[in-house]
C-alpha cells in the first residue's frame, strides 16, 4: 500500500522543520519499504521475496497452528521500519523514493505508527 502522502501529512502536522520521521509496521508479518513506485519493480520485489521465503506447508512455525511462516520471513527481509529525514518541514526523499506498507499475511488487523522527532 502506497503511504507516502499519509507520512508527508504527518510530518506537516507535526510542525517539525529539521529531524527524523520513523515509520513502523506494528505487526510481525508486515513491513515498510522505501523504493520506486513502478509496477515492474514491484513484480520483481514480490517475486524475489517469494523465491527467498516461499509459501509452503512445512515451516516449523506451522506446528503452532499458524500457516504464515513465509510472512514472518518476508518481514525480516524488508524490515519492519524505516527512519527518514525531515528537512525544511518536509519529508526528504530521493527523486523516485516513495514509502510503502507491505502486508505479507493479511489475517489480522494491522497498524502503522509514524513518529516525528526534531525541532
Amino acid at each position: 500500500m502506497h503511504i507516502t502522502d499519509r507520512v508527508e501529512e504527518a510530518v506537516k502536522k507535526s510542525g517539525v522543520k529539521e529531524g527524523f520521521c520513523l515509520v513502523s509496521a506494528m505487526h510481525i508479518t508486515a513491513g515498510i519499504i522505501v523504493n520506486d513506485y513502478e509496477e515492474g519493480l514491484w513484480q520483481d520485489i514480490w517475486g524475489w521475496l517469494e523465491k527467498l521465503a516461499p509459501y509452503r506447508p512445512d515451516y516449523n512455525h506451522h506446528h503452532t497452528g499458524e500457516t504464515n511462516g513465509d510472512a514472518h520471513l518476508k518481514r525480516i527481509l524488508v524490515h519492519h521500519q524505516v527512519i527518514l529525514p525531515v528537512t525544511d518541514g518536509r519529508l526528504d526523499l530521493g527523486p523516485w523514493e516513495r514509502v510503502f506498507y507491505a502486508e505479507f499475511d493479511g489475517q489480522r488487523r494491522k497498524r502503522v505508527v509514524i513518529k516525528i522527532i526534531g525541532e
